[in-house]
């Protein structure tokens, strides 16, 4: 971070340590910062924090805009000025922020991207995966993705301790370290168990490791991810999150209580799991134009 402010490195260490968020959260805070403290010294020489105005914050979301960035981005570093300037005045550092007249630029829903049922089911019934460890590795994580609706960063980081054996259910840290239970049916249980036990000698303690016993990184899990959804689905997404966002949807469209669906994602709030919805009112559209004779 710049020399000239170094109340951002205390707004980050406080996000670090006293808010515990997600180191991969606070990078995307840190970048977002730094991006906004290097367009204060190259076009205002560097003011004090407590004389940026609003004119000046909206100059760089003007710019942000004719960059072509998106609404979405765009709202995730007001988000981040708003954190960074709140951060300031409990610590007496700024009087008032300018964030207080800043609007966030409106976005348009979009339904979330999700795998076919039956698309799932061909994954797991009908394509062959191999009898070597890479083989074990893939499928088995492929199945907890859809089995559970767990984040990639959950998943990597799943230790074996996480695993309640006794009460069949997974320990999930989410999202700045919060807990949340997530059950777990027998055959994939037994299934991490036995995955478990035959680990290479000198194994990380997290639950998936490569053939040499590392832990797993993202991009490994987004490749194996999508080389596999490859086989069975056409939508043009093929990541982890879409198979969140297929353990989701395919709850909801079976009926599933959303209060439910929430807690087993680990949404802090009802709004952001209430987008699954859309999609089983969709169904019920196409159900209802082949169905009804005045549709």
């Amino acid at each position: 971070m710049l020399q000239q402010y170094p109340e951002a490195d205390s707004f980050l260490n406080y996000l670090r340590f006293q808010k515990r968020y997600s180191h991969h959260t606070i990078i995307s805070y840190e970048n977002d910062l730094d991006q906004f403290l290097v367009f204060l010294k190259d076009e205002f020489d560097a003011p004090l924090l407590q004389d940026v105005n609003a004119a000046i914050v909206r100059s760089w979301l003007a710019g942000l805009k004719e960059k072509k960035l998106t609404s979405k981005s765009i709202n995730r570093k007001i988000s981040t000025l708003k954190s960074f300037f709140k951060f300031l005045m409990k610590e007496g550092l700024v009087e008032t922020t300018p964030m207080s007249i800043i609007s966030s630029p409106k976005i348009g829903k979009r339904l979330p991207v999700y795998v076919e049922e039956k698309d799932m089911q061909t994954l797991f019934e009908y394509v062959e995966f191999s009898n070597d460890w890479q083989g074990q590795t893939e499928k088995l994580i492929l199945q907890l993705f859809y089995y559970t609706g767990m984040r990639v960063s959950e998943l990597i980081g799943l230790k074996e301790s996480q695993l309640d054996i006794a009460n069949s259910h997974i320990k999930a840290l989410g999202k700045g370290n919060k807990e949340r239970i997530i059950p777990i049916n027998n055959g994939m249980l037994n299934a991490l168990v036995g995955y478990i036990k035959n680990k290479p000698d000198g194994s990380a303690k997290n639950v998936f490791v490569s053939e040499k016993g590392k832990s797993l990184y993202a991009k490994q899990v987004y490749n194996l991810v999508k080389k596999n959804l490859t086989f069975v689905t056409t939508v043009k997404k093929k990541s982890p999150h879409v198979l969140r966002h297929s353990f989701a949807t395919h709850l909801a469209n079976n009926g599933a209580d959303l209060n439910a669906v929430k807690e087993l994602l680990g949404h802090s709030s009802l709004a952001a799991t209430q987008i699954y919805t859309h999609n089983s009112i969709e169904k019920l559209k196409e159900v209802f134009k082949k169905a009804h004779p005045k549709a």
